[in-house]
């Protein structure tokens, strides 16, 4: 773990052989997961570098493959399989989805897990329920990158094809149904996208990058 500027590395955990798979997902902290289906939680102080393994999840049964998180809420994604935890403490729902294909990216917003898939889907789940609510076939090879934009609900994917798109999630006020609608598209020429983030909380702006690539295109609405 290193500082919000990456200069300094404030902590480091040592991993026990049969967790040190070079497949292991450390994605983001205080919630880590492995190649062993293990997720670690830590507890990070508010000052000072004194950070600990406070809980260790095992629900998951394959390696896990993406983390997210808000306010209270985490989905976890293993292969093809989602848990959502109340704070990673309290197990909310646990389910199989797509079987026979990996869930690489997961996000969450407003309540709406967002899951991308290496058969290039985009499925929308929701978080309380894990029930799904939307589907959308958005690229023709495996979708590696997901984001979103906080204040907009504005969704990222980037995939093998060579392509990123932009999403606008919504619920519809008298359904309450969770809609997805397509609203921009960028190709990188010849180029396996592996990275994708906004750059912004309003979703004004993106970064992607590819497999062996040295640059970061960016990406500006005007």
């Amino acid at each position: 773990m290193y500082e919000s500027d990456g200069s300094i590395m404030v902590y480091w955990h040592a991993l026990d052989i049969q967790d040190s798979s070079p497949c292991q997902h450390l994605r983001c902290a205080p919630p880590a997961g492995l190649s062993s289906g293990m997720v670690l939680v830590f507890d990070i102080p508010q000052k000072g570098t004194n950070i600990t393994v406070s809980e260790v999840l095992k629900e998951h049964r394959d390696a896990i493959t993406d983390i997210a998180a808000e306010l209270g809420q985490a989905p976890v994604r293993a292969f093809n399989f989602l848990c959502v935890w109340d704070s990673l403490e309290q197990l909310i729902v646990t389910g199989a989805l797509v079987p026979s294909w990996t869930c690489s990216s997961v996000r969450l917003w407003n309540g709406i897990v967002a899951a991308g898939y290496g058969n290039g889907q985009i499925r929308l789940y929701e978080a309380a329920t894990g029930s799904l609510r939307a589907e959308v076939g958005a690229h023709a090879r495996w979708i590696y990158a997901l984001d979103l934009a906080p204040a907009t609900g504005k969704l990222l994917s980037g995939a093998e094809d060579s392509f990123v798109h932009v999403w606008k999630l919504s619920r519809n006020p008298d359904t309450d149904d969770v809609e997805i609608e397509h609203c921009h598209a960028e190709c990188v020429t010849d180029t396996q996208i592996c990275g994708a983030r906004f750059c912004d909380p309003e979703g004004n702006s993106f970064a992607v990058t590819g497999y062996d690539l040295s640059e970061i295109f960016c990406y500006s609405q005007v």
